[in-house]
């Protein structure tokens, strides 16, 4: 597994994690990061990071979005759509990533082609946060215009808009999408999505940075403090808290590997770290590794090595997927989003921009993407020259 993390000074760092030999039974099995990548990925600060199996994709201040291949630890472009930060980069599998900035845009992009399938003027102001359903079925929104929006990304479009009274800058969606969560400022109002109604508020105390949940109930929650919580949805109780870093916790990630759940956190003192969960969720967790980066911290991902994981592969380009309508779960065949890609592919076929680094060189990578536009422009000419001929 890799460590992926961002800052304010426009570098992305990788830290490879491997489990160490556990001295003993009793003894807490502990965890070795190794510096993998120092990459200056951006023009202006990060803002955003998300992972798929193959995929590390990052936003920034300075408008663009850069795509690193994991595999082949080089960097696979830039995408250049948005006017304005970006705030938010959520993939769905390992087909679509969407995308929110403050230019109140959300796009859809193909996650193989890099092309942008949907636009979508999302909000009156910026879109500040995103979360997409567990289905792919439906995305929340919230922006500065002081709505929560529900989209159908199966159409495209919106689906329903709800007003609140105060800008909200986080929501997230639980992980069977029962649940979800609205965060302004320090106050994390609890939805239902069966009674469509607020069931609760969890009042945190200083302004929430960042959510994640650790199942269908339990939210970990931090904020511009050093402090972790974790609450109970149901109960809006608070179950545990620790000391989690010595500044503001940015960001939060939380997973689930073969006897490990694993929380990690990034916060504005530089360090990355990565922690234990208990099963019981009272226990606070226990510490596995820290990486101290010297730089502060402003999101982060975990990307997990996933080949063999039918579900999370990503075949090649160029090839069908290897993946039977047996074998692939209804849900990801239902919701791949085949509809709006079709659409957009006819509506929307200029709306790509890619291969714009920041500092004007072309990002390392993008020849294939290049080289495939080449023999597309190559193939048209030889048609018309023997169009001409017959003639």
């Amino acid at each position: 597994m890799e460590l992926v993390a961002g800052c304010y000074e426009q570098v992305l760092f990788g830290f490879a994690v491997h489990p160490e030999p556990k001295a003993s039974e009793d003894h807490e099995q502990k965890w070795t990061p190794v510096a993998d990548f120092t990459h200056h990925a951006h023009t202006a600060s990060l803002s955003a990071v998300a992972v798929n199996s193959r995929f590390v994709v990052t936003g920034s201040k300075d408008e663009t979005i850069h795509i690193y291949d994991m595999k082949k630890k080089i960097d696979h472009g830039a995408l250049v759509h948005h006017n304005g930060t970006i705030t938010c980069l959520k993939f769905y599998g390992n087909r679509h990533l969407i995308s929110g900035a403050e230019d109140g845009l959300i796009c859809v992009w193909d996650a193989k082609k890099w092309e942008c399938l949907k636009s979508i003027k999302a909000h009156k102001g910026q879109v500040t946060f995103l979360s997409i359903h567990p289905s792919g079925k439906l995305a929340l929104s919230v922006g500065t215009d002081k709505t929560l929006r529900t989209w159908n990304l199966v159409e495209g479009r919106s689906a329903f808009i709800k007003n609140i009274k105060q800008n909200a800058h986080i929501v997230e969606w639980s992980p069977r999408g029962e649940k979800y969560v609205v965060v302004i400022l320090n106050k994390i109002d609890v939805y239902h999505l069966d009674t469509a109604s607020l069931s609760g508020t969890i009042t945190n105390e200083k302004r929430i940075s960042s959510v994640t949940f650790l199942s269908e109930s339990v939210l970990a929650v931090a904020g511009d403090e050093e402090v972790v919580r974790f609450f109970d949805c149901d109960s809006l109780t608070c179950l545990c808290q620790f000391k989690a870093h010595e500044n503001r916790v940015k960001d939060m990630f939380s997973f689930e590997i073969p006897e490990h759940h694993v929380i990690v956190t990034a916060s504005s003192d530089g360090f990355i770290k990565m922690w234990k969960l208990q099963q019981d969720k009272k226990v606070p967790p226990s510490l596995l590794c820290e990486i101290n980066t010297n730089s502060r911290l402003t999101c982060l991902g975990v990307w997990l090595d996933r080949a063999t994981d039918v579900k999370e592969s990503l075949p090649p380009a160029a090839q069908p997927s290897p993946v039977s309508k047996e074998e692939q779960p209804k849900i990801n065949r239902k919701e791949s989003g085949d509809g709006v890609q079709e659409e957009e592919r006819q509506s929307e076929p200029n709306t790509r921009k890619r291969g714009s680094s920041g500092d004007g060189e072309k990002p390392a990578g993008a020849d294939s993407l290049v080289s495939a536009k080449k023999r597309k422009m190559a193939g048209m000419l030889e048609k018309k020259k023997r169009k001409k001929k017959k003639i």
